[in-house]
């Protein structure tokens, strides 16, 4: 399910079979608008907040067993009805939109997490419901891979973010690697910096193999797709390394070269 957090990894690619694009279609739509009420134009916080209530307000008339106002809404329901699917992750999606509204910086990394769980989390849980996929083990798994994948976000766009006024980095880590925020601002990438994104990179690193397991357990196309999404997560956090953490220069991303390498590595799927 491919949105503005996860543009590098592809969920929802071709791989999926074709029974299932559609529901992704109109889950991703949900997803993609959503993230945009929140994160793009120059609307004000206030107008903001009011438009992901009025998304809460139709996922509530689902929860109800009505219709919804909306068109996209009304394929919502179709499409959560006809596959049996929860709303409670769509909900936790809204909370974390929200959230990105109002709050711009993280004391600490389990904080940072609380809002993974709500920001990416769902994603997987929504696509192993898709495929029937509901073993506690697989749960943990693909919550560990999508945290990872938010966090290797966060570190490619920290220059972005800074942009939007937005710290993603935790604050107890800057301060521990004597870090303020005008050292953002002027994109300086000293060796406390590096020092400060070595670290960050080594624990999206192990939570994301904590979770790599997960692809050679699911079967299918969905486990096949996984590998790619585990393998390209590790692969900026490589291209991240490459460049000692000095992502205000030029942002890592996946190219076609990657993308070679991604399909060899996924034959052997070594991590």
């Amino acid at each position: 399910m491919p949105n503005s957090h996860y543009e590098n990894f592809p969920v929802g690619s071709p791989l999926l079979p074709r029974r299932l694009r559609a529901p992704v279609r109109v889950i991703y739509a949900f997803a993609r608008s959503t993230d945009d009420i929140a994160d793009e134009g120059d609307a004000l916080p206030a107008a903001r907040i009011a438009a992901l209530d009025a998304y809460a307000a139709e996922l509530n008339r689902i929860d109800r067993g009505e219709t919804p106002d909306t068109a996209l809404f009304r394929a919502l329901a179709q499409t959560l009805n006809e596959r049996g699917l929860a709303t409670r992750p769509l909900h936790d999606l809204l909370s974390a939109f929200r959230q990105d509204v109002v709050k711009t910086r993280y004391d600490s990394f389990d904080e940072l997490l609380d809002y993974c769980v709500r920001s990416a989390n769902p994603v997987g849980r929504i696509m192993l419901a898709l495929f029937g996929e509901s073993r506690p083990l697989s749960l943990s798994q693909s919550d560990a891979i999508c945290s990872a994948l938010q966090i290797i976000n966060f570190l490619q766009d920290v220059a972005i973010d800074w942009q939007k006024a937005r710290v993603y980095l935790p604050q107890n880590d800057l301060r521990r690697f004597g870090i303020d925020e005008q050292q953002i601002a002027d994109a300086r990438s000293d060796l406390r910096w590096r020092a400060m994104m070595a670290f960050q990179i080594d624990r999206a690193r192990r939570m994301m193999l904590s979770g790599a397991p997960l692809a050679r357990a699911l079967p299918g196309r969905l486990g096949w797709e996984l590998r790619l999404i585990v393998l390209g997560g590790l692969r900026i956090l490589e291209k991240i390394e490459a460049v000692d953490g000095d992502v205000f220069r030029r942002r890592p991303t996946l190219d076609a070269g990657d993308w070679l390498r991604l399909g060899w590595r996924s034959l052997r799927f070594v991590v």
